[in-house]
């Protein structure tokens, strides 16, 4: 598939960003089917704010043990 250079709207900013044809192709290649919605520092941003954890939980948190 042959991949161009896209102008996007920053969600959260509004500042407009380019989501380049090697950007798209990642994307791509690890099964995304959405592209982005926020720039690179709002991106950035959010990971921090979330703590750059991907599945929502925070990689300080330790399961229970278990008592057999």
């Amino acid at each position: 598939m042959s991949y161009q250079d896209k102008s996007i709207h920053c969600s959260d900013c509004g500042t407009t960003f380019s989501f380049t044809a090697g950007e798209q192709e990642f994307f791509a290649s690890k099964g995304f089917t959405n592209q982005p919605k926020r720039c690179p520092s709002c991106r950035r941003a959010k990971k921090q704010q979330d703590g750059g954890s991907h599945s929502g939980y925070s990689m300080s948190m330790s399961r229970p043990s278990r008592d057999y």
